[in-house]
């Protein structure tokens, strides 16, 4: 089985951030202040030029200034004061005439990183299924003292995560996970250990196995199960992604337009598989541990059935009350394995409820954590990676929601209000008490395309998540 559409030999591969070229087109950032000064030198035809196209650098905004000869001369990109924004310029590999593109000497360093990140990842394409190749994005010369492998490393997460979410379920199903993590393990000098078809039953996964049993053959429910070395002194850190590779909902089946986008099911495994890849990269000082519960939710007379009563590893009893909620069902057998080793850190990210989505739309990841100077320092980073993460509350009262009649709990909510927060209060329930712990409920796609942004798949926290790693182990906690 190939991986090698999505963990290629060299990912940091960028053919559109180049080494050097012959005749460049210079890129001059300009705040508006700026702007407003280097009007006065210019001549009176670019100023005349700028003032038909309306530019007096709004944010954003880039203007193409041409020679007399009428060629194109330059590039005055419109930037904002303090913190550069890096989706300003994810759309310029796409928008700029083809050619090579060079910034200017004079351009700040941390805006020469941060445009260089942006343009690496606008340059970004999904196109395993084209039969003709779209013309290629505009290249910019690498800017000098940009830290390149760190660029690289996070552009090529970002398409990492977009190529898996954006897979359809034919290609992308449980085994295609694990290849995907295999090829990983392989790269990194990982171990991997996974647990297939009926030896989740022997060894103790018995709701991941109920949710994936009804899956054909060679699509059998596993856990993927990775683990790392960079510091054998260093955190554990633990992550656990959501996997269901498709989602028809079970026998409470989706309508159809429910079920459409349903290959994106398995965001959060391909989240957390990225946030893997970032860590191993970069060499942390710290031991990970990747968990991947890997399903597809189908429907067969295997399927689990509503007011089903599940086993889980935690030793609990869960009271089916939907089918179509069975992210958490393969997470809380996940989570009680990552509990047991009291992890300094343990992180989940999964797609996994539409009362996110109504709460925070499509954009914004749902955070929910137990620690507030946890929370209120991965909100920090996310606004400094211009990532953006939202924290909801673990509303204690409302695990009543989630009694059962005949179980310890149910899958569901017991009103049709605050899913987002039962959900997550359900899971928590497989988390050891005391143990710091952050759940991600992630929408992980393009509703519609903005510049670098195509529809589909995406890469949302990842960024803001692995800076919270990398930072918090560079100043030496959770230790």
């Amino acid at each position: 089985m190939s991986v090698s559409h999505i963990v290629t030999a060299k990912p940091e591969a960028l053919d559109h951030l180049i080494e050097a070229a012959a005749a460049p087109v210079e890129l001059l950032p300009l705040t508006k202040p700026q702007f407003e000064a280097w009007l006065t030198q210019a001549t009176p035809a670019e100023a005349a030029w700028l003032a038909a196209l309306d530019f007096s650098a709004q944010e954003g905004r880039h203007a193409l200034l041409p020679t007399v000869e009428g060629r194109l001369g330059r590039v005055l990109l419109a930037v904002e004061d303090g913190s550069p924004d890096l989706w300003a310029f994810a759309g310029l590999p796409e928008t700029l005439p083809a050619g090579d593109y060079v910034l200017a000497a004079s351009t700040p360093p941390a805006l020469a990183e941060t445009l260089s990140l942006g343009w690496a990842v606008g340059g970004y394409r999904f196109s395993r299924y084209k039969s003709k190749e779209a013309p290629a994005p505009a290249r910019l010369v690498w800017p000098e003292g940009v830290d390149r492998p760190s660029v690289i490393r996070s552009a090529a997460a970002v398409g990492f995560v977009r190529d898996l979410i954006t897979t359809p379920a034919e290609d992308m199903g449980p085994a295609d996970l694990e290849a995907t993590a295999r090829s990983l393990a392989h790269r990194y000098g990982a171990d991997l250990t996974v647990t297939r078809g009926e030896q989740l039953l022997e060894q103790d996964y018995p709701a991941i196995h109920a949710v994936g049993r009804a899956a054909g053959r060679g699509r059998e429910p596993r856990l993927i199960d990775l683990t790392w070395t960079g510091s054998e002194s260093g955190p554990q850190v633990t992550l656990v992604g959501k996997g269901v590779c498709f989602d028809t909902g079970g026998l409470d089946l989706k309508s159809p337009a429910n079920m459409k986008l349903m290959k994106k099911d398995m965001g959060g495994a391909a989240h957390v598989l990225g946030l893997a890849y970032l860590i191993m990269d970069a060499g942390l000082p710290l031991r990970l541990r990747l968990l991947v519960p890997a399903v597809e939710n189908a429907v067969s007379g295997e399927a689990f059935r509503p007011l089903d009563v599940l086993p889980t590893r935690q030793g609990l009893t869960v009271e089916v009350g939907d089918t179509d909620a069975e992210g958490r069902l393969i997470l809380c057998d996940a989570l009680a394995e990552a509990g047991r080793e009291r992890p300094d850190l343990l992180l989940d990210m999964a797609t996994l409820t539409g009362a996110a989505r109504v709460a925070l739309g499509t954009e914004l990841p749902a955070l929910f954590c137990n620690d507030d100077e946890l929370a209120t320092a991965a909100l920090t980073v996310s606004t400094q990676e211009a990532d953006p993460l939202w924290r909801l509350p673990l509303h204690r009262p409302y695990k009543r929601f989630l009694d059962s009649k005949v179980a310890d709990l149910s899958n569901i909510g017991s009103t049709g209000f605050g899913g987002a927060i039962t959900a997550a209060l359900f899971l928590e329930r497989f988390v050891p008490e005391g143990a710091p712990w952050i759940h991600i409920d992630v929408m992980a796609w393009n509703t519609a395309g903005r510049p670098g942004r195509p529809e589909g798949g995406e890469a949302q926290g990842l960024r803001a998540l692995y800076a919270l790693i990398r930072e918090t182990v560079r100043r030496g906690g959770w230790r």
